[in-house]
């Protein structure tokens, strides 16, 4: 592998669908089971915050449930090779990249595994209840601790610092990605325009962008991602 290879991957939800995670399209699946207006809007949230809370309650429960699968596990891999030529990006809010070891990382939807408050901005990590009566550590008010989550029609974490690795990167890579929500749908066309930059989908199936992706490899993201790492290392067999 060249020495001066920079790598950004941007993963969906198809990385963490292995490993027991339900995506929105899933048949049968929690968003059949809730509206997404109610609880993953900031109008749902002033309208019932103790529905959302409910619903983030019982996803954070849940995901203490399941465990990183093959492709976490080689992402952490790629990140022990190469450093912080390799930064990750998921659109993801749960901690399956963290717990394989991934510590390059930008959650640009928020974290499950964390909350906030409203009145103060204080940001926390909580893998327990909260609801409308819960108090902050920062300012001890109620009523203002939230799940740390990007909810649609807010604006995704820490952008400026994703456009940077982008437009620095000689190598795009989209992981488990549906294609069709922006403003990550549109990272492979900024980095095309870099001159000689590659760009990679590695997807169960083609996405909706999959034309604008240079290589494609299809297959089960436990699959297509270790054999990517192993080509990309060199470590594979024949």
């Amino acid at each position: 592998m060249n020495g001066k290879m920079r790598i950004v991957v941007l993963t969906g939800a198809g990385i963490s669908k292995e490993s027991g995670l339900d995506t929105f399209r899933d048949a049968g699946g929690v968003w059949e089971r809730y509206c997404i207006e109610d609880v993953a809007t900031p109008d749902g949230y002033v309208r019932n915050p103790a529905k959302v809370h409910k619903f983030y309650n019982e996803q954070r429960l849940y995901l203490g449930e399941v465990q990183p699968n093959a492709a976490h596990h080689a992402l952490a891999r790629l990140e022990k090779e190469i450093g912080d030529r390799l930064l990750i990006v998921t659109q993801n809010i749960d901690d399956l990249h963290e717990r394989a070891g991934s510590t390059r990382l930008i959650h640009m939807h928020g974290e499950l595994l964390k909350v906030r408050c409203d009145h103060c901005e204080r940001i926390w990590k909580e893998t327990g209840e909260i609801s409308t009566e819960t108090v902050c550590p920062g300012c001890r008010k109620k009523g203002g601790v939230r799940p740390h989550i990007v909810w649609f029609g807010e604006i995704p974490l820490q952008m400026d610092e994703i456009f940077n690795a982008i437009d620095n990167c000689t190598l795009f890579v989209a992981i488990g990605t549906s294609g069709n929500v922006y403003p990550a749908a549109g990272f492979v066309e900024r980095a095309r325009m870099n001159d000689g930059t590659g760009t990679l989908e590695l997807n169960l199936e083609p996405s909706i962008g999959a034309s604008r992706f240079a290589e494609k490899r299809y297959g089960p993201a436990s699959e297509v991602v270790p054999a990517w790492v192993d080509q990309l290392l060199g470590t594979g067999t024949d």
